[in-house]
């Protein structure tokens, strides 16, 4: 209707001065079409003109308005303009109560939605519609609460609102997404065979990517049987979820097979297609093929994205190639594409990774200077990173620089930076941090108390890790395989062997196994005979299963 917003305006400008004025459904036209171009705001100052100058209204104009406020999350002003329609006799219909519920799930307000789309039932204003319906159950699905919406699909059937093919697979896509892929396709198949609902390309694709995910793929197979019986045609987003899921399992060439099978079709690949390829190579540490795919994207006149140059720059960063990814992290840069929070984290863990600390700092300093706010997952990265290079003073200098924000509040961060002093001689310092914990009300879990364990016997004071050991227990957190592990090895290393047999009862007590260092330090104090051959037995026990057979045995 309009080439432009400008366009739009002049024509509004044109009708206010026009005598008489045009009819509300001209006025609701324009109003619709500014907000087709999504010029929001826009939609909403006209609909005030509107009041102004005493232009009539009907729920045509409030709902479109309604829409307007609800896209810029901005539902409170939608309800605003629903008591404006109201005190002005305009009342509302199924659409504008539809427009307010999706504006309140756009908002993550899926309770308050709940309540309305309640109160509408029960005080039997109107019937709701499918779209209605469908509204709700989008917004149930999106948090993951699929017994309502299913609960939902049946209010429906029971009041005469026949589903249609977005009601069952926006439920089925859901279902997928949380793994729940038989409950999908016995929906699926209530569907087709018991609604007589024909599915589209969308419903296939998600039940297709719900198999993937789960590497069903004689099912995977069977559904792209069924859709070429039913001729419906695989579109550009079926061909990606193969790729993709193809990838992730490192079977490249068959992602390969789909992409030519793709091309033969007409069907061109995208963006998506080649980064879940080069995805696919970088798992695979096939660096080479990798570059070589993102070479050729835009020879195949498809323009790389962020998460391309992310895809591939991770690659290079968890292979240790770290030059070729500071190479291509500045042509990015060079060709004008803004690094973003997980690119900048990604290169940050690339560097620490190689011990490249200083240029990692840098790197993290000039993302703050760019006005690219780090998160949790970046500081996490960043105090790890310290930790692992022996800069722990640097890292619990920015932990204390933070200030008490979630981080000051996380078990994880702590455990770090605990595991980080402990393993550089600091048990000083990883015993006030450990302490801290408590203090600030965290709960203690079993990787930090096994890092404090391991440090304590690290430090030879094994009468403090003897200590934290009993004391796990009562603290509710009982201690795991791997605490008694980690222990056990500290008991040994430290010559105290008065306390391994009581250990070696506990291991066995609580069903744990021997790990193959603990059990290559007990055969090497038996050989050394600081401990009694008779404990070979009770470590016999303790063996996994696996390594039973293991010649292990032989003193």
């Amino acid at each position: 209707m309009f080439e432009n917003i400008d366009d739009a305006l002049k024509l509004f400008d044109e009708m206010t001065q026009r005598q008489p004025l045009p009819s509300v459904v001209k006025f609701n036209q324009l109003l619709q079409a500014v907000t087709k171009m999504k010029h929001y705001s826009c939609s909403v100052e006209l609909f005030k003109q509107m009041n102004v100058i005493r232009i009539p209204v009907d729920v045509y104009t409030i709902t479109i308005v309604i829409n307007s406020c609800c896209q810029m999350y901005h539902t409170r002003e939608g309800f605003a303009v629903l008591g404006y329609g109201l005190k002005h006799a305009v009342l509302p219909n199924v659409w504008t109560f539809s427009t307010l519920l999706n504006g309140l799930i756009l908002e993550d307000k899926i309770i308050k939605a709940e309540r309305l789309f309640k109160k509408l039932i029960k005080k039997e204003l109107f019937e709701p519609d499918t779209i209605m319906y469908n509204t709700m159950i989008k917004g149930l699905c999106k948090f993951g609460i699929n017994d309502t919406a299913i609960a939902l699909l049946k209010l429906m059937d029971e009041r005469g609102c026949k589903p249609d093919v977005v009601t069952y697979t926006t439920i089925i896509d859901s279902l997928c997404k949380v793994k729940m892929v038989d409950d999908a396709l016995k929906l699926f198949k209530e569907m087709v065979f018991h609604k007589y609902i024909q599915p589209n390309v969308v419903t296939y694709n998600s039940l297709i990517h719900g198999l993937c995910n789960l590497c069903r793929w004689d099912e995977v197979s069977k559904m792209l049987q069924e859709m070429k019986e039913e001729k419906i045609s695989p579109c550009v987003e079926t061909y990606n979820i193969l790729v993709d899921a193809l990838c992730k399992e490192g079977m490249v060439e068959d992602a390969n097979g789909v992409i030519k099978l793709m091309i033969q079709r007409g069907i061109d690949p995208d963006v998506v297609t080649y980064t879940s390829l080069i995805d696919g190579y970088c798992l695979r540490g096939e660096m080479s093929k990798a570059r070589e795919v993102f070479d050729s994207v835009e020879i195949h006149g498809v323009v790389p994205n962020i998460i391309t140059y992310s895809s591939l720059l991770n690659g290079y960063c968890k292979n240790l190639k770290i030059e070729d990814a500071m190479h291509l992290f500045h042509e990015m840069i060079k060709k004008d594409m803004k690094p973003d929070v997980i690119t900048y984290t990604t290169m940050l863990q690339g560097l620490f990774r190689v011990g490249h600390c200083k240029d990692a700092y840098d790197l993290f300093n000039e993302m703050r200077a760019h006005n690219e706010i780090p998160d949790e997952y970046t500081y996490t990265i960043v105090l790890e990173g310290l930790c692992n290079n022996n800069q722990v003073e640097e890292a619990l200098s920015l932990f204390h620089l933070m200030g008490d924000n979630k981080l000051n509040l996380d078990i994880v961060v702590y455990t770090i930076l605990i595991d980080g002093a402990s393993k550089g001689g600091k048990i000083d310092i990883a015993r006030i941090l450990f302490n801290e914990v408590s203090v600030k009300g965290l709960q203690l879990d079993v990787w930090t108390y096994n890092v404090m364990i391991s440090g304590f016997c690290q430090e030879g004071l094994v009468g403090e890790a003897k200590k934290l050991f009993y004391t796990m227990e009562t603290n509710g957190c009982p201690p795991d395989s791997v605490t008694c592990n980690v222990f056990l090895q500290g008991i040994l290393k430290n010559q105290q062997h008065d306390l391994v047999e009581m250990l070696l009862k506990e291991v066995e007590g609580r069903g744990f196994t021997l790990d193959a260092t603990t059990v290559s330090l007990l055969l090497d104090h038996i050989k050394a005979r600081y401990l009694d051959a008779s404990l070979l037995k009770l470590i016999g026990k303790l063996v996994p299963k696996e390594g039973v057979d293991a010649p292990c045995f032989t003193v």
